[in-house]
């Protein structure tokens, strides 16, 4: 996948990785690995990347906006039912 279908996949409108992947038809792996580039490659730009953090269904506990994967389960309820981040591209 390129960095620039990225870029105009998100700026459109704001995507799961899981989200993408199925899109795109390819691996959340995959995704995310191109995602992680796409982060340090905007810092050289007027745009950004915006990540809604994923958040426990069960507790509201909200994870760190670094994680871009959803997470396995919550470190305080223990609950697997995890919303996914969602990540986004805006102008700074």
């Amino acid at each position: 996948m390129y960095r620039k279908q990225l870029i105009d996949l998100l700026t459109r409108q704001a995507m799961s990785v899981r989200d993408i992947a199925e899109l795109m038809e390819i691996s959340v792996r995959e995704v995310s690995e191109d995602i992680e580039h796409l982060r340090r490659s905007l810092r050289h730009s007027d745009l950004r990347l915006t990540v809604e953090p994923a958040r426990c269904r069960g507790c509201g506990f909200v994870f760190r906006r670094k994680t871009i994967r959803r997470p396995g389960k919550c470190p305080d309820c223990k609950s697997t039912w995890i919303r996914e981040p969602v990540l986004g591209i805006a102008h700074r």
